[in-house]
């Protein structure tokens, strides 16, 4: 009898560690919310609200295609160079002699071609991991480095400014006055969200990173669905870069997109999707994206230099990582 009450403890112990691990992020934002309405000054308006949703917006779309990656056991270091392809394409198009003579189709043609031209070579990154069998960091780096190289080709390297009210709609406008932008992330992260708690795709995506050779001998197309969520990657991140080059006005190739796969990794490890894979929070990843940011503009606000929130950004991604260790070890 004496046993008993150390068995329940030893029961109860790691359930609240898990707890804890599962809703870490979301304390820590009610927390850092709640100290912003206490001291930050001027933190209680549409004004700031609007600053920290356009800033994030482009981080969590592409967060959203990295954590379905990293679910499968995957990463992808391309991201931040898609978006640079498709952010040289759109302007190509729409700036052309056909674009300008067909301002509407122009426009469209602007939209769809350049998502689906770097959805096309997230499948690459896909087809190259599967049929070679490399390491995702090796397989997806290729991407990374000859991606900011064609978007730089296609552009000779030149800043394309232009004014497109059509086109800028995407990072611009405003719908019932929430911004456009903020909308596409939140229909994306509802559709990602759906997908993987009640798709046989979503399933699918979860049994491979949980365990690829059990999930190959129960029929899982293994390669197809890693293929897949690396395209799914690919058009986030290529919907992203539109996002980003209709807000400045401008395509340079030479910075959209820079450090972005950085930020989303960090964003899907603070909402706590494992890097081992077989699981992935959506809602989880967008938690972590919008910790990230409000944290950084809680010290810019109250005096705190650029450098040190990113140092603070490094310590919030390790002790996420860690407290994902100690989940795996408990």
């Amino acid at each position: 009898m004496a046993d008993a009450p150390s068995l329940t403890r030893g029961r109860a112990g790691p359930d609240v560690a898990a707890f804890f691990r599962r809703y870490a992020a979301l304390a820590a934002l009610i927390v850092l919310l709640a100290f912003n309405f206490a001291v930050t000054p001027h933190f209680v308006s549409l004004q700031t609200l609007n600053v920290n949703l356009t800033q994030v917006a482009t981080i969590v779309i592409v967060s959203v295609g990295m954590t379905l990656v990293i679910a499968t056991g995957g990463i992808d270091l391309s991201v931040g160079s898609l978006m640079a392809i498709a952010g040289a394409l759109a302007p190509l198009i729409f700036l052309s002699p056909f674009g300008v003579a067909h301002p509407a189709l122009g426009d469209l043609l602007a939209f769809v071609l350049p998502v689906a031209v770097v959805g096309l070579l997230g499948a690459f990154n896909g087809w190259f991991i599967t049929r070679f069998q490399v390491q995702p960091i090796v397989g997806t780096l290729v991407m990374f480095i000859a991606g900011r190289g064609i978007g730089q080709v296609l552009t000779n390297g030149n800043l394309q400014v232009f004014h497109n009210p059509t086109f800028q709609f995407i990072g611009l406008g405003r719908v019932l006055g929430v911004p456009f932008q903020v909308i596409v992330m939140l229909v994306i992260v509802g559709l990602a969200a759906w997908t993987v708690r009640r798709t046989l795709f979503g399933r699918h995506i979860l049994a491979v990173g949980g365990n690829e050779r059990a999930a190959r001998l129960a029929g899982v197309p293994v390669a197809r669905v890693k293929r897949w969520v690396y395209a799914i990657s690919g058009l986030c991140a290529g919907l992203a870069g539109l996002v980003v080059v209709s807000i400045n006005s401008s395509s340079d190739a030479n910075l959209v997109g820079l450090g972005m796969e950085l930020d989303a990794i960090a964003a899907v490890a603070v909402g706590g999707t494992p890097f081992t894979g077989g699981q992935a929070s959506v809602i989880g990843t967008l938690i972590g994206a919008l910790l990230i940011q409000l944290l950084r503009y809680t010290l810019l606000a109250n005096g705190v230099p650029d450098a040190a929130a990113l140092v603070v950004k490094g310590v919030i991604i390790a002790g996420a990582v860690w407290s994902q260790q100690r989940g795996r070890t408990a």
